[in-house]
């Protein structure tokens, strides 16, 4: 699991930390033991920093092959609150990476806004998270928490892999990840993002705003940049150029990028992977005075007395800006059928690359029949049993290369014309789906355990309704200018009334808009 390269970059990391670190395992036997063991040990090995004694065990982690992290700050063994069950490799060996880091003193990710209201928090918060290794969206979830337990001693983290606990994955039904559980009781399911859980949190603790008051309120902006994609990234970057005091709002950089495996349509770039242009993204932004809030989102809207805005944000921090490009991109569109929202999670799931390895050898729908449907039940063939696309349409959508090889694929079906009706569950688990033969009216059940749902996007738009005009499916409307009805507002990429949502138009949709924005303010 641990070749020479990766250790040597362990060895590498290791120098920025400025205390040492203490690696403890769970008492007793498991067949797993062993293997842990070794990957601790040799990760202790490459630096006098990282401590693991083999001897040493606590019998308060939940089982043999747990760990927990601890430090020592001025001679003083502390507990970070930290805890991973499971050999935490794949994805997730860059949440083990950071936590040793940040818990050896290396500057936290997440904004000071954040930290200051999770310092605040005076409630007991025992986080775990259930992830699949081949979960390329549970790192951000685990990092996230993990770094809640060092900024606040009342709160744990623990990082459970499912695949090897299988017995609490089938106790809690869990089918989907990553599923967060909150002091023993489901929390958060499926794509969560850091500003995803401060907005969970803050309904169940609204004494949370309070934070705000000790934060340092930005002073009034040129360009505020509302998303962190493709067009959002642009949008900042050609603002900052023209020399504007510019700050970027996202719950994430990348944005929906972050969760496209391989990208091949980027333009003078053949192959690259969303994860590697999501940490590009974030490379070139730091290369300008660009002020970044990554992991908040957006509550509010105002207008000033002298045409300025205000943004107020979900930690509380308020500013002006004088001008606004919204590029908050879009998310995954859902059924609206009965069984679809409280099944999600137990076998409704949006992503096959996170889920799929939950329904190996069992029989499951995808629900649309565009690229995207398509890509999903050729990525889930080599997995499941079987795979039913369902599509509403007479015809597939997708590429006609997709639909040969889907053709090719012998676990394969493809049902056109099939109204999705309902999915149903028993025991909290999909046993089945029911649709419409659109060619006959004939309502027809077919017994399965998952439906992946791919039928395209809705924009991230709701908060900024009745600010600026929309069309009747939520896009913003611009001109050639990328301008919309309110001035000094401009919009950019997925969210707006564009045609074809592509990384490509995204980014010139967001330079566009960063120009005409300059434009505005020269102007004013």
């Amino acid at each position: 699991m641990l070749d020479q390269s990766l250790l040597d970059a362990v060895k590498s990391y290791s120098e920025n930390m400025t205390r040492p670190i203490r690696f403890v395992i769970g008492s007793g036997e498991h067949e797993k033991r062993a293997e842990l063991v070794d990957f601790l040990s040799k990760i202790a090995s490459t630096s006098d920093k990282i401590n693991f004694d083999t001897n040493q065990a606590d019998e308060s982690l939940a089982s043999p092959i747990s760990f927990k992290i601890t430090t020592e700050i001025e001679g003083e063994t502390s507990e970070t609150g930290i805890v991973f069950s499971g050999i935490p490799g794949g994805h997730e060996f860059s949440s083990l990476i950071l936590a040793m880091l940040q818990a050896g003193g290396h500057t936290l990710k997440l904004d000071d806004s954040i930290q200051n209201m999770v310092k605040r928090i005076n409630h007991p918060l025992q986080f775990q998270t259930y992830v699949s290794l081949s979960c390329h969206n549970c790192p951000d979830v685990v990092q996230a928490l993990n770094q809640f337990a060092l900024l606040n001693d009342d709160i744990s983290s623990e990082m459970i892999d499912g695949g090897l606990f299988q017995e609490q994955v089938e106790a809690n039904n869990i089918q989907g990840v990553p599923a967060v559980f909150l002091n023993g009781k489901p929390f958060l399911n499926g794509k969560v993002d850091t500003a995803r859980i401060i907005d969970k949190l803050q309904q169940e603790y609204p004494d949370l705003l309070s934070a705000a008051d000790d934060a340092e309120q930005l002073e009034r902006q040129d360009v505020t940049v509302i998303g962190g994609g493709p067009a959002g990234v642009a949008s900042a970057i050609y603002t900052a150029r023209k020399g504007l005091k510019v700050t970027i709002v996202a719950d994430r950089i990348g944005g929906q990028v972050k969760d496209t495996q391989s990208i091949e349509n980027l333009i003078s770039v053949p192959l690259t992977t969303g994860n590697e242009l999501s940490a590009n993204f974030e490379k070139h932004l730091k290369e300008y005075d660009i002020t970044i809030k990554e992991h908040v989102s957006v509550k509010k809207l105002g207008e000033t007395e002298d045409e300025n805005y205000t943004i107020e944000l979900n930690t509380g921090e308020t500013f002006e800006t004088r001008s606004i490009i919204l590029a908050t991109g879009a998310q995954w569109r859902k059924l609206g059928v009965p069984g679809e929202e409280e099944n999600i999670g137990s076998g409704v799931a949006y992503c096959p690359h996170c889920d799929g390895p939950f329904f190996k050898g069992k029989d499951i729908a995808v629900i649309g029949g565009g690229n995207s449907g398509i890509e999903a039940a050729l990525d889930l063939a080599g997995i499941v049993k079987n795979v039913t696309v369902f599509e509403f349409a007479d015809d597939l959508k997708a590429d006609q290369v997709l639909i040969n090889k889907a053709k090719e694929t012998s676990n394969i079906k493809i049902i056109k014309s099939a109204a999705t009706q309902e999915i149903k569950a028993t025991d909290g688990k999909v046993t089945s789906i029911v649709y419409e033969d659109r060619t006959c009216g004939e309502i027809k059940e077919q017994d399965l355990s998952a439906v992946f749902v791919q039928i395209g996007l809705v924009p991230n738009s709701e908060f900024v309704k009745g600010f600026v005009d929309m069309n009747r499916f939520g896009e913003i409307e611009i001109d050639e200018r990328c301008q919309t009805s309110r001035k000094g507002i401009f919009a950019a990429g997925d969210v707006t009334t564009v045609p074809f949502k592509q990384i490509n138009i995204a980014m010139g949709e967001g330079s566009k808009a960063a120009l005409s924005a300059f434009d505005y303010l020269v102007m004013q």
